[in-house]
């Protein structure tokens, strides 16, 4: 099965730049609504996911006093506290569910890593769900 079909492609996705400030990746991600979303460079290739924990435990251990504070904050400095992996769009299927137990979406890049989107762990789960009630409504 070819995982673009699960695709939701990356003009359709939340996603924020290498280059952002703390400050514009936090009002970012309150605009989407996500508590996580991917990173990608200015080349278009996908760096890795913030979530808003990285955030949190970013404003614990640095205590700002102002949030105008954060405008001066590059994103790279905020630590991750969890790898998202990216699958290849090539990638078999197994992969793909593999990858999507641990995380709620699967960044997808192509062979030069470019982002192209995301597989969300409810699409997959959906496209099985609905083939498992396709093969209980034949059995008779």
């Amino acid at each position: 099965m070819n995982i673009l079909f699960f695709l939701k492609p990356k003009n359709e996705v939340a996603y924020i730049q290498k280059d952002f400030t703390l400050r514009q990746a936090m009002e970012k991600m309150e605009h989407c609504r996500f508590s996580a979303v991917p990173v990608i460079d200015a080349e278009g290739r996908y760096v890795d996911t913030l979530t808003e924990g990285d955030l949190l435990w970013f404003f614990k251990e640095h205590i700002l006093q102002d949030i105008q504070e954060a405008e001066n904050i590059p994103l790279t400095a905020v630590k991750r506290r969890w790898r998202n992996n990216a699958v290849n769009i090539n990638c078999e299927i197994e992969d793909l569910i593999l990858t999507s137990m641990n995380q709620n979406f699967v960044p997808v890049v192509d062979d030069k890593q470019i982002f192209i989107g995301i597989i969300t762990r409810k699409a997959i789960i959906h496209h099985f769900y609905d083939e498992h009630k396709k093969g209980e409504s034949g059995a008779v």
